[in-house]
């Protein structure tokens, strides 16, 4: 059954790379802001929703973390605002449930979740407000989309 689990998540993973191209990037990301943008293309978040700072990466306490992949960074070398789905990769390395907090990023109000390794069958989504906590359980691997804001 565990062998199965494991075919069935390489699956939807490989669905997800072909279906979301900002996971099949070309461009190195640096994390550097881009004034004329007003944008970065990948921010390290804390699993209070902030962005992470100097002092955290050497909190050797600190087992639970996000990679926000966001989409309107460029694409190719052209300095122009990309159109791909801004993405929040969450890990949690910690033996227990972390509460993390979902951050608030341009372009969207409302997280979708993707993929929660926890979850066997993905099937009941649901879609969560910048803000809200999501209990991460331990040793996981989440992916949320974030959902354009109500006009």
């Amino acid at each position: 059954e565990k062998n199965q689990h494991l075919a069935t998540f390489a699956r939807r993973l490989m669905k997800m790379r072909h279906k979301y191209p900002i996971l099949r990037r070309n461009l190195y990301l640096t994390g550097r802001y881009d004034e004329e943008l007003g944008v970065k293309d990948v921010t390290w978040i804390n699993a209070n929703g902030s962005e992470m700072e100097q002092e955290h990466w050497g909190d050797t306490n600190m087992r639970c973390f996000g990679m926000l992949l966001d989409g309107r960074a460029p694409v190719t070398g052209i300095r122009q605002r990309g159109k791909q789905a801004t993405l929040l990769i969450v890990i949690n390395d910690y033996h227990d449930l972390v509460e993390f907090t979902l951050p608030e990023c341009p372009g969207g109000d409302t997280w979708s979740l993707l993929i929660d390794t926890n979850i066997a069958d993905n099937s009941e989504k649901g879609c969560f407000k910048v803000g809200d906590s999501y209990g991460v359980t331990a040793r996981s691997l989440l992916v949320f989309a974030l959902e354009a804001a109500a006009q």
